[in-house]
């Protein structure tokens, strides 16, 4: 059974990567808005933000990946929604195939999209002076945690992929999630936030990825940020994942 399983979401996502690849403008897509504010807080505002030593291009960068994130989902969302309403999921259900492997199948292809999107993102920010000297297993460190968080979201957006009456319903949800990061310790120290922000900054979950992304970059010691991050990309993923698969067994039941 689990062979079949692993069998039947290999082919349906080689499906879903034949559509992204067909229609790169949505992965490059993902990528200009983060690249575009990356662009204007190091060139326009990155002067007027204290960072120490810190050039402000490494310090914004792991709160841009995040958004990066948070932006590729929304065509994660929207292309499960155009399965759903081409009557695809009817179709699949008659066929010997294991049911969630649609799913499976459009999360996986989140993740290679992303992933792209991602490289895209960190090219950039090297050309703007983007500098690091982690090693490999930093480096790994980082891409499993980015990973991680965009596996968790993806699983989020699959709900409302699922349930949305509209597209723009399907994508919009993602929307709140792009801005998040504004009311982290992304772009600015959350020390210089008045206290009810800076209590809402420094405990939600970008605060403590984006954290430990920059310690990884920068060689330091993660701390506990580390253990915050993981238990916040899990949990999400967690309570995501189980919604998710209600929300799918009431679309094909």
């Amino acid at each position: 059974m689990t062979t079949y399983f692993f069998n039947d979401t290999a082919a349906l996502t080689v499906r879903t990567l034949r559509h992204v690849t067909r229609s790169m403008d949505t992965i490059i897509t993902t990528a200009i808005t983060p690249v575009a504010m990356m662009l204007m807080f190091v060139y326009v505002f990155g002067g007027a933000i204290d960072t120490g030593s810190v050039p402000y291009v490494n310090y914004m960068l792991p709160g841009i990946l995040l958004m990066t994130i948070a932006s590729g989902i929304s065509y994660t969302a929207y292309r499960l929604f155009t399965d759903v309403k081409s009557g695809i999921f009817e179709r699949f259900q008659s066929m010997p195939i294991a049911r969630s492997g649609v799913l499976w199948a459009h999360v996986v292809t989140s993740l290679v999209a992303n992933l792209i999107a991602l490289v895209l993102v960190v090219g950039v920010a090297v050309l703007m002076g983007f500098r690091s000297g982690a090693g490999v297993s930093a480096w790994l460190a980082v891409t499993g945690i980015l990973l991680l968080f965009t596996l968790a979201l993806t699983w989020l957006a699959v709900i409302p992929g699922l349930s949305a009456s509209s597209v723009e319903g399907a994508g919009a949800f993602a929307y709140p999630l792009i801005f998040l990061p504004f009311v982290s310790s992304a772009f600015v120290p959350t020390k210089t936030m008045p206290g009810p922000v800076r209590w809402f900054a420094e405990n939600q979950p970008v605060t403590s990825i984006v954290n430990t992304i920059r310690s990884l970059f920068a060689q330091r010691p993660v701390g506990d940020d580390i253990w915050t991050a993981l238990a916040w990309c899990v949990g999400i993923l967690v309570v995501a994942y189980v919604f998710a698969m209600a929300a799918y067994r009431r679309k094909i039941a």
